[in-house]
This record gives structure tokens, sequence and C-alpha cells, in this order.
């Protein structure tokens, strides 16, 4: 009997997909396993020092037999062992994370316990690193650039202008500040400058972006009665399945950059969307904003656009730290929009 080839490419697709899907879950549960060890032994370490009087010479001899026992294995060293203590001390009061945890990988999980302070920061990286698969880089330099509050204190307009199934995405798609400390630039610098070193260091640039971000073009030209316009960089989200227009703007935010984007976006809808794709949404980078000025501007849109600042030294503004909600308010956030 011949197999006819349609078909039979259609079968193999169909056990390919299951067999990376119990592949998936087969390391899923064995990372959850050891997670959970972890904990385990690091209960262990901190019950026998309270209840015996242990010291630390505990875990530098358990270190010694373990890797004895186990030769060629990974994860007895002493420092190792240290951290399943402090994941355990970490996490032993809080019923709702420890299972959370157990979700994301070891090396992960000793980032985020090293940088954090509180649970709520640390419910924000673990979630999110689940949701988009953050590779170790990628939750370094989002840890290092503070994204909890840059994510928690950005001003967009999708509130009133986004459709409910995809408003809390679109939120995750906007920082408040990206930092471009990858840039070879000085403080003084052109527009042009600025879009084309980001251009030139386009995979760091999407990585700041935030994950989920591909790159179509700069000075990407559209065009109304003849006339031609041309956004500065062209982005499309694959998971909003949505077009990102971004302006550049080496000096402080202006009304007007809020209606000139107006203009793009709608422009891009009409002549450049595809039927399936999601409404364009637009983010105008600038060195500087007046908050109030920007809560104003974007009062009465009707085009989703969030605006934003950059700084090219890596170094967190001070004012951020008054800037992020009440604990009650940011605990909201997190569940509503991972």
């Amino acid at each position: 009997m011949q197999i006819q080839s349609n078909s039979y490419n259609s079968f193999l697709t169909q056990v390919k997909s299951l067999i990376r899907d119990a592949q998936y879950k087969a390391l899923k549960a064995v990372n959850t396993e050891q997670i959970q060890l972890y904990r385990s032994i690091g209960k262990m370490i901190v019950e026998k020092q309270e209840q015996l009087g242990w010291g630390k010479a505990v875990v530098e001899q358990l270190s010694k037999d373990l890797q004895a026992e186990y030769p060629g294995q990974s994860g007895w060293s002493a420092r190792n062992l240290w951290l399943m203590k402090q994941f355990y001390e970490v996490y032993q009061n809080n019923e709702f994370l420890q299972p959370l945890a157990a979700e994301i990988g070891w090396t992960h999980n000793v980032l985020i316990m090293s940088k954090c302070k509180d649970d709520l920061q640390r419910e924000f990286y673990i979630r999110m690193a689940k949701k988009y698969g953050w590779t170790k880089k990628v939750l370094i330099n989002q840890l290092e650039n503070n994204a909890y509050a840059l994510y928690l204190t950005n001003q967009t307009n999708f509130e009133q202008t986004l459709p409910e199934k995809y408003r809390n995405q679109a939120v995750l798609a906007v920082k408040d500040e990206y930092q471009f400390g990858f840039l070879n630039m000085s403080e003084k610098h052109s527009e042009h400058e600025l879009e084309t070193e980001l251009v030139n260091n386009i995979r760091d640039f999407l990585i700041e972006m935030g994950g989920d971000f591909s790159y179509i073009g700069n000075q990407y030209k559209i065009i109304e009665s003849g006339d031609e316009y041309f956004i500065d960089l062209l982005l499309f989200h694959r998971r909003l399945k949505s077009l990102v227009a971004i302006e550049l703007k080496i000096g402080e935010f202006i009304p007007e950059y809020a209606g000139k984007m107006q203009f793009y976006l709608n422009l891009l809808n009409d002549t450049v969307k595809l039927p399936d794709e999601n409404p364009s949404i637009g983010i105008i980078i600038c060195k500087s904003k007046k908050r109030t000025r920007v809560e104003y501007a974007l009062k009465n849109t009707n085009q989703p656009i969030g605006i934003s600042t950059y700084n090219i030294t890596k170094k967190l503004p001070e004012e951020f730290k008054g800037l992020l909600p009440s604990p009650e308010k940011i605990a909201q956030n997190i569940k509503n929009i991972l």
C-alpha cells in the first residue's frame, strides 16, 4: 500500500507535535521536582541549625559528603546549598509564591532572589520569566534595568483605546523608560544618530523593548494624498499581532507629538495593517517628559499611544521610587497584566 505524501506529512507533523509536548511536560516536571528538592534540603538545613545549634560548618561538610556520594553531579557545592537555605527562608511564609517559583528554573530563581527585595517584585519577575520564556541573559537585563518599576509606572491610554481582550497584554509592550546603555553615544546626539545606533544594535534594542517584538524597518514610508511620511521605527508585536510605530525625540515631550502619532496610526491601519491583525500601537520615546502633560495629551486621543523616555547611562532616576503605586495596587496590576 502506497502512503500518500500529503496525508503522511500531516500525520508526521501531529506525531512530532505530540512528542514535543511530552518532552516539554517531562522537562517541566523534572524542573518542578528539582526546585521542590532544593527547597526541602534548605528547610532541613534551617531546622537542624535551629534544633541542634549547628553552625556554618554543617553546610561545608554536607557539600563534601554529597559530592563524594554523587560524583560528577552538579548542584552540591557549598554555595548552592546556602542558596537552597536562602530559597526556603525567602518563601517559607508565602504559600502562594512557593509553587509559582517551582515553575521557573533554579538559575532564574537564584537571580530573582539576589536582586529582589520583596515578594511583589519576586512575583512580577517569576511570572514574566515564565510567561515570556526569558533566558538568563534577558532576565539579567530586565533586573538590572528595573523592569518592575518601568512597567508599573508606564503612561499609556490603552485603558480607553484598546479592547479588553488584549489591553493588559499591550501594557507589557510599553515601559516608562528605556535603558539604551548599550549604545556607544555621548549625551549630545541627534535623532538621526539615535535611530542609526538603535538599528545598528537591533538585537539589544529588541531585548530592551521587552520581548515579542520583530523589526520591520526604519524610516518606514507611508503615503497620504501623494505626500510621503516616514515613521522612525516600525516593529511588529507577535503576541498582540499589532504593528508598533516608534517615534524618537531627543528633547522633552510636547503634546503635538501625540497628534502626529495618531495620524501615523490611522494611516498604518488603513494602508499597511493586514485584515487579521489588531489595530496599530504607537510609542513615542523622548529624552524627558512631564507626567502631567502626558496625561493631558493622551486624555482625548482615540488611538493607542504610550509615552516613554530613554536613558543611555543605565541609571534609573530616583524619581521612580516615588511613582510606584501602593502594594495593593501593584498586586492587582500584576494579576491583571500577567
